[in-house]
């Protein structure tokens, strides 16, 4: 009886830290009874029993292994141990971790373990578990069953962004591959990738009710590419696959920072159209870059520093080489990035070739001030609303004027496009981790993504053919 008013005290004190009013409600009538058993009351909707624990790849120690290209590896070497928390976390991925955390503290989670004789009675294979107890192959955890409830709540209180039929379509359309652990995606030109202050739609909200398909988890971003650049876009469907590939990208750009001439693993390729010629035709451009606050006190821009004399630059490396130049001032580069920093092949471009990127007004604007548009001849009027109709603002829907912009423009848009991703197979790894003892992760096969260039600048590059 004393255990009981502690508890419902304890219970009463936890509004301090911002539990739902009627999960604190559901948990006073399901605690009451301390000693209630789950075996005896699960039929009553009162307690929620987990999956059996089967042991959990580790995402980032395959990635690490993906990344090094090394040869087989053990299935041991690319799992992880798991307590009683992480698996409630994994299988339980919409309670609050803090109601998690809460309900382990009250020692009301319990286990039945895979490690006692099946001839035991009910009651002696139920015992108590505590959130860093490790979990054996087999053992089921008992919660008292709020996920249900708190799920409906959860799902009311979230925004929903709706989009018409058309544009929904045209979101599909940007699909390039789809498999069970990624989904890629052609981002057109003016998309925001992430939401922000002044942003009424971005990629990943979108992606949240539309690109799902059949999986119950929304995809997940592993890389970005800034609002103005398209081309591909690589999101994870699982949290398994997107703890793979945060591990690919970060391992390819410490090891490019070691040895920028070693094979990668991951390749990305851009095309850009800049304003000039750079001196050389190609070549490895290494020059660290920092954050800088501008004049107006808000905002911020990134420039290259002195490594020797900041301790806040990041080392960034980009191989470039000229495809060709225009007599109009104009050449198209392709840029493959060794490393993934903010604003990299911008920066490198404008600053260290002295050539920015067409339509890159932050850190080119004094080369577009000299620009005039370049009238595509033979155009007109009807002309540029036949080229709007098929590939420009029409067909972008109501995205904010996506695909507008080429050089016959008064304001062209950004001229930088992810046009050729190339890296493992990640499906693949998973299959041969959880298939096998060993993984050869050296003969995983490598995937070759290239997206289309987008309507303005597959235009700019008619112009500059035929003029």
């Amino acid at each position: 009886m004393a255990a009981a008013r502690i508890l419902r005290f304890d219970l009463v004190r936890s509004t301090a830290d911002d539990l739902v009013p009627a999960i604190l409600r559901h948990l006073r009538g399901g605690y009451s009874t301390i000693s209630s058993n789950p075996e005896d009351e699960k039929e009553t909707g009162r307690w929620l029993t987990l999956p059996p624990f089967t042991p959990t790849i580790n995402g980032d120690s395959l990635g690490k292994k993906l990344a090094a290209g090394g040869s087989s590896s053990s299935k041991d070497e690319v799992t992880t141990s798991m307590t009683a928390l992480k698996w409630v976390f994994k299988c339980c991925p919409d309670i609050p971790k803090s109601l998690v955390q809460k309900i382990f503290r009250l020692r009301q989670v319990r286990r039945e373990s895979s490690m006692l004789s099946c001839d035991s009675d009910v009651k002696n294979r139920l015992r108590r578990v505590a959130a860093k107890d490790p979990m054996n192959t087999g053992d089921r955890v008992y919660l008292p069953a709020i996920k249900q409830r708190l799920s409906c709540e959860n799902s009311n209180s979230k925004t929903t962004h709706h989009i018409n039929d058309k544009e929904a379509s045209f979101l599909h359309s940007l699909v390039l591959h789809k498999d069970p652990a990624i989904l890629v995606i052609n981002k057109p030109s003016g998309m925001p990738v992430q939401g922000g202050v002044g942003i009424k739609q971005s990629l990943d909200e979108l992606a949240t009710t539309y690109l799902k398909f059949d999986y119950p988890e929304a995809p997940k971003l592993v890389h970005r590419l800034d609002r103005d650049c398209s081309g591909i876009l690589v999101l994870a469907r699982t949290q398994m696959s997107a703890s793979v590939l945060h591990s690919i990208f970060r391992e390819e750009t410490l090891e490019a920072s070691k040895d920028p001439e070693k094979n990668k693993i991951l390749q990305k390729r851009y095309l850009a159209l800049v304003i000039g010629v750079p001196r050389r035709s190609e070549g490895l451009i290494s020059a660290p870059l920092g954050q800088v606050n501008l004049s107006d006190g808000k905002s911020v821009k990134i420039t290259v520093i002195d490594s020797s004399k900041s301790l806040s630059s990041q080392h960034a490396l980009t191989k470039y080489r000229v495809i060709e130049s225009s007599p109009h001032g104009y050449s198209w580069i392709e840029l493959s990035p060794l490393t993934g920093r903010k604003h990299q092949l911008r920066v490198h471009c404008a600053e260290v070739l002295g050539t920015p990127i067409v339509g890159d007004y932050k850190y080119g604007r004094k080369a577009h001030s000299k620009m005039k548009p370049l009238g595509w001849l033979g155009d007109d009027d009807s002309n540029d609303e036949k080229y709007n109709k098929s590939g420009g603002r029409e067909n972008s829907v109501s995205f904010d004027d996506l695909g507008r912009g080429s050089i016959s423009d008064e304001e062209p848009s950004l001229h930088l496009h992810c046009k050729e991703i190339i890296l493992p197979s990640v499906f693949e790894a998973l299959q041969q981790v959880q298939a096998n003892t060993e993984c050869d992760v050296s003969k995983i096969k490598s995937l070759k993504l290239i997206a289309p260039l987008p309507p303005h600048m597959q235009r700019s590059w008619t112009i500059l053919k035929s003029s």
